[in-house]
């Protein structure tokens, strides 16, 4: 039986967990599709899905295969498209993800440049502060911020971002400006809990780190909320810098102990095609690391 149909078949029981879910979306019957799963496994010699009366879930192997099957099929479709010029312009859909604020300030702006070039295209867009895993979500296109984990995705580094303190200036006038993170003590604080912030903080000091059990006045659950009642004086807030870059452009925050600083943390944007993927998501792509790369607020 041809391989790329075997590949076919397995990419839809292992996405639709379900032998019978599979063969309506392939308009086969089941028993072609138990079949050609059987198949390929005995091809293989390998187990690709565990199989129960209630449901179909991949193996280790077999989740490894799927990825593999998905960009072999990705990477034929491209070569059939660019000999055919169906390729020659974006056409289709495709999801990106990005950070809450991220996404509304730097990466939306890129959308819709994207969306006026290319009248064929359509985007769907998730901004979330939590890690989001593009395989089983089916994201085409991410911006991540911090060290990446080794993995299959592909990744273009488009400027680094730092983690401040702040507050405003009418703050600072009537409570001073703390020297040292311990003096943090002495001062209101704000804390947002997206994303990945906590309550210790953690500040470099040489070769070692000081940790700072802050106790917020005000907890949110918001950068936006935190930024905010910064801004109107409340306290003392800690968030990326470009979280708060137009405030910082606008004088309304101000950094402080900028010495105590941790190391800048990367933007990268990451995708699963390969250098001959998909021109809708290579276009993206490409427009959004341009814009990136030149915006003050990342580099």
């Amino acid at each position: 039986m041809d391989r790329f149909h075997l590949l076919k078949v397995f990419i839809a029981v292992a996405e639709e967990q379900g032998f019978a879910a599979a063969a309506r979306r392939l308009n086969m019957s089941p028993p072609a599709v138990t079949r050609a799963i059987a198949g390929l496994e005995t091809q293989l010699n390998v187990k690709l899905l565990n199989r129960t009366t209630r449901f179909v879930r991949t193996t280790d192997i077999g989740l490894r295969y799927l990825d593999d099957a998905k960009r072999i099929l990705a990477e034929l479709k491209a070569a059939d498209d660019a000999l055919t010029g169906i390729n020659a312009e974006p056409q289709g859909q495709l999801t990106i993800t990005a950070p809450v604020l991220f996404g509304s300030l730097f990466v939306m702006p890129t959308i819709v440049d994207y969306l006026k070039k290319y009248p064929k295209m359509e985007v769907s867009a998730i901004f979330l502060d939590r890690v989001v895993n593009m395989l089983e979500e089916g994201i085409d296109v991410g911006v991540r911020i911090g060290q990446l984990p080794d993995s299959s995705l592909r990744a273009k580094r488009v400027g680094s971002v730092r983690q401040v303190l702040c507050a405003s200036p009418q703050y600072i006038h009537k409570h001073g400006i703390p020297n040292h993170p311990d003096e943090l003590a002495q001062h209101t604080i704000i804390a947002s809990k997206a994303g990945n912030n906590g309550l210790d903080w953690r500040f470099p000091a040489g070769k070692e780190h000081i940790t700072i059990k802050v106790k917020p006045r005000l907890t949110v659950t918001t950068n936006d909320a935190a930024i905010s009642s910064t801004i109107e004086g409340f306290g003392i807030t800690r968030l990326l810098s470009y979280q708060i870059a137009p405030q910082l452009a606008a004088g309304t925050l101000k950094i402080i102990l900028a010495e105590y600083e941790p190391e800048p943390r990367p933007v990268h944007i990451i995708h699963r095609e390969g250098p001959n993927g998909a021109v809708k998501v290579r276009a993206l792509v490409d427009l959004l690391a341009e814009q990136l790369r030149h915006n003050s607020a990342l580099n």
